[in-house]
């Protein structure tokens, strides 16, 4: 028998902005096995811990990537620029753009006439973006758009007709399953038009013990990440998670290639969320978040599948992490 989910009867106490984010969390605690939507991670908090994250040491993928546009800006640029149009450069999930930084000042050295449109769910990211690049980068037409990338992409296609390039990077592709990857850069295709081009970054399949130590990180950034999600439901959602009694625990299956991260209940507990009270028992998981790593033919497949033609392929020096141009067929 199919389970039916009903919208939970919201208490008082929970803003108007944060009724999705109840609801949603309720949905997954409830499931058979418990989940959690790794979109809410980033809170100001979260966003702190990502960045810390992605400078310690075992996390290689941006080291990688960051290796990849300062050594062949140029290159990628003038992919991206293709015949010299307008374009508008559109950031999934921009982050503090430290990557695509390198190419916002090369397009700019070049007058390319493109306007850079960062997409990200945090509006602590968009308002960072919109005060600080502009100063850092004179010269620079930026328009952010804060919320869901669909929504921001019809937003970005509602103003201006311009050709489209968009950058999907950091291996964001992989923070979904394969078939959910899949369906992504289809829904992606159905976006954009002919001719439109996609900059993608994919974390590549490598020895399971550097991936693994990447997710599992000597200083616990990894553990405070995951945990912190739950200190927003306590805030934000009036919860009384003991984030004590919660352990985070990282598995890397390399057949698959999906590394996979969960905070296990270390004993038999309830929590309170709102008018909601969820039980846990001991050793019972919550599912946190996927990290999808590829082989280079699946990069290339995925494109092929879904509406993109694959034109050009931008590698490190070890080949761990790809940055892969499609255009949308």
């Amino acid at each position: 028998m199919n389970q039916v989910f009903t919208q939970p009867v919201v208490s008082c106490t929970i803003s108007d902005e944060n009724r999705q984010f109840y609801a949603d969390v309720i949905e997954g605690l409830k499931a058979e096995p418990k989940r959690l939507n790794s979109k809410y991670f980033y809170d100001a908090n979260g966003d702190k811990l990502f960045q810390e994250l992605m400078n310690c040491p075992e996390y290689y993928p941006t080291d990688c990537e960051l290796e990849i546009f300062s050594e062949k800006t140029a290159e990628i640029c003038d992919a991206l620029i293709a015949d010299g149009d307008a374009f508008d450069l559109i950031e999934l999930g921009a982050g503090d753009a430290t990557k695509s930084t390198y190419l916002l000042k090369y397009l700019l050295d070049k007058k390319a006439d493109f306007t850079y449109l960062p997409i990200d769910i945090s509006d602590n990211v968009i308002s960072y973006l919109n005060i600080t690049l502009p100063v850092t980068l004179p010269g620079l037409k930026i328009t952010g758009l804060n919320g869901e990338y669909f929504e921001m992409l019809k937003k970005a296609a509602s103003i201006s007709p311009k050709r489209k390039v968009v950058l999907f990077l950091g291996s964001n592709i992989g923070n979904m399953p394969l078939d959910g990857a899949i369906e992504f850069c289809r829904e992606l295709r159905n976006n954009l038009s002919e001719g439109d081009m996609v900059l993608i970054g994919m974390d590549l399949k490598k020895d399971p013990r550097v991936i693994l130590a990447a997710y599992n990180d000597k200083g616990g950034i990894t553990r405070e990440f995951n945990l912190n999600l739950l200190r927003r439901i306590n805030r934000e959602l009036h919860a009384d998670f003991d984030v004590n009694k919660f352990e985070h625990y990282p598995t890397y299956d390399p057949e698959t290639g999906a590394c996979k991260s969960y905070l296990i209940s270390l004993q038999d507990q309830h929590v309170t969320i709102g008018n909601e009270k969820i039980g846990f028992k001991k050793d019972e998981y919550i599912y946190m978040e996927i990290s999808q790593k590829f082989t280079i033919m699946q990069t290339d497949q995925i494109a092929i599948n879904t509406g993109f033609q694959p034109i050009g392929q931008f590698f490190d020096t070890k080949k761990w992490f790809i940055d892969a141009v499609w255009v949308a067929a």
